[in-house]
């Protein structure tokens, strides 16, 4: 795309940007709740959680929840990155949340792979709130 091209490139009725924070707030409330629910059936079924690794985890549910209202800074994805290494870092209090963490991770990874084409496509003019409408004749 020249530079001609890219000035001409309308802006999307509809920031779309802002339903990738809506599906991010989502994502992180429900892995909160798979954290928060996953540390009671690992202490009954598997080998028991040390209440410094239990205490942690809650920690890292209580940080889920408060990035909720903190995507729109710039250090926030790094940031959910980040507990999901600290979930993956609990392979040896507690293997079952770095599996959660490890499937949480691969759905952080797909949601910023979407965002990067959304905003590539919506820089190119081609996200279809930005397509010319012709009227019916």
């Amino acid at each position: 795309m020249t530079e001609e091209t890219a000035s001409q490139v309308k802006p999307p009725a509809k920031d779309p940007m802002k339903s990738f924070r809506g599906v991010m707030a989502g994502s992180l409330i429900m892995e909160a709740i798979a954290v928060a629910l996953a540390l009671p059936v690992i202490s009954h079924l598997g080998g028991g959680v040390s209440s410094g690794a239990w205490w942690a985890a809650m920690g890292v549910a209580l940080a889920l929840v408060v990035l909720c209202g903190l995507l729109k800074r710039s250090w926030a994805v790094p940031a959910v990155l980040v507990l999901q290494f600290a979930l993956i870092a609990f392979v040896v209090a507690s293997p079952g949340l770095a599996v959660l963490g490890l499937i949480f991770l691969a759905f952080w990874l797909w949601v910023l792979w979407l965002r990067r084409d959304v905003a590539r496509r919506m820089a190119e003019g081609r996200l279809p709130s930005q397509q010319q409408t012709t009227p019916d004749a």
